[in-house]
């Protein structure tokens, strides 16, 4: 089975289960979750959906297991959206990417200096290139 057919199912997967848990899945468990990324597996019996929860640990928790009563509804969703042979089943995984990057952002922040208006500056000077320019060469 080629890469890209796990690829595509795999994205197809993560949209379906991205907006079943958005605008279908009523588990007040399940709040504040975001579908990162799917991994399939070659034989497209199983997946496992990458999970990013804003909160703390307990509220993470909390949501992998609304997840996991309501994998059999997410299924069907897949079942009824994509036509496959199988129809995967889910295993639902923390991805603690996003926070790792909050934290990595706020060590750098406090670490390096301020920035200063770099932009702005070289803005100054590329106007003033165009003035002298239109000056030489009326």
């Amino acid at each position: 089975m080629s890469t890209r057919r796990l690829l595509k199912a795999a994205e197809a997967v993560r949209e379906v289960v991205s907006m079943a848990i958005l605008t279908q899945v009523r588990d007040p468990r399940v709040q504040g979750v975001t579908v990162t990324s799917v991994e399939m597996d070659p034989d497209m019996r199983s997946a496992t959906v990458h999970v990013s929860v804003m909160g703390n640990p307990t509220q993470e928790q909390l949501a992998l297991r609304g997840l996991a009563s309501s994998a059999g509804f997410l299924q069907a969703q897949i079942a009824d959206k994509i036509e496959t042979r199988y129809t995967p089943r889910l295993k639902f995984e923390l991805d603690s990417g996003v926070k790792r990057s909050i934290e990595i952002a706020r060590m750098l922040e406090a670490v390096l200096p301020a920035k200063t208006d770099l932009p702005v500056a070289q803005e100054e000077v590329v106007f003033a290139k165009r003035e002298k320019d239109s000056e030489e060469n009326p």
